[in-house]
């Protein structure tokens, strides 16, 4: 990673209620668990060095949970793959060109079923030939379950996406779900949220626009 990570404080999450942004934020913190428990059984596989390493973005994730974190310079990002509702391959570098806010989620994740409908309506109101949302599923039945979730809180603005190996999760280096990654139109991350938000709050749509204008400004 070059540079220091600057840090939004503008409050991501600051569309949810405090209470709901406190229960959010607390089942986000708590699926860093496993992430955490996995860089501790890297470090006593590998000697300690990757280990140390793993430890050491572990504890950045938790401590950034809930916070929109600005990278100083873009950041190059795997060409992940993922399929479409149609049974479809395809992979991130088909959407450069656009600004695209990549969200990570599963229906076992109740956070990120709570920040969906926002994302939804996000979509409908910034979404056009510059601007879109891929929220990808990392179910691992696959397309049944994130497809009956979207029917049931009609959910008509995202497209439905899923990969079913979670490979982006590990692609990605997301410590945990739901995360949300907005990528510039080279395809390079510019900027990264672990944690819920109420992403069409007069806030936090205001951030991504200014987001979309700064991404286009750049080389």
């Amino acid at each position: 990673m070059s540079g220091q990570d600057e840090l939004n404080n503008t409050g991501a999450g600051s569309g949810l209620s405090p209470m709901r942004l406190g229960f959010y934020a607390a089942l986000a913190v708590l699926s860093l668990g496993a992430g955490f428990l996995t860089a501790h059984l890297i470090k006593d596989a590998d000697g300690g060095r990757e280990g140390n390493s793993e430890l050491s973005e572990t504890r950045t994730a938790y401590s950034n949970a809930g916070k929109l974190i600005r990278r100083s310079e873009p950041q190059p990002v795997p060409d992940v793959a993922f399929q479409d509702a149609d049974g479809r391959f395809h992979r991130l570098s088909e959407w450069r060109g656009k600004v695209v806010l990549l969200n990570l989620w599963a229906t076992w994740c109740a956070p990120c079923k709570a920040e969906m409908p926002s994302l939804d309506r996000l979509q409908a109101k910034l979404g056009n030939g510059t601007f879109t949302i891929l929220a990808i599923s990392q179910d691992r039945t696959g397309l049944a379950k994130p497809a009956a979730f979207f029917a049931q809180e009609g959910l008509k603005h995202l497209a439905l996406y899923y990969d079913s190996t979670s490979a982006a999760l590990a692609e990605l280096k997301a410590s945990g779900l739901p995360v949300s990654i907005i990528l510039d139109r080279q395809g390079r991350e510019i900027a990264r949220q672990l944690g819920p938000a109420e992403w069409d709050s007069p806030a936090v749509s205001s951030g991504i626009e200014g987001l979309i204008a700064s991404a286009g400004q750049q080389g």
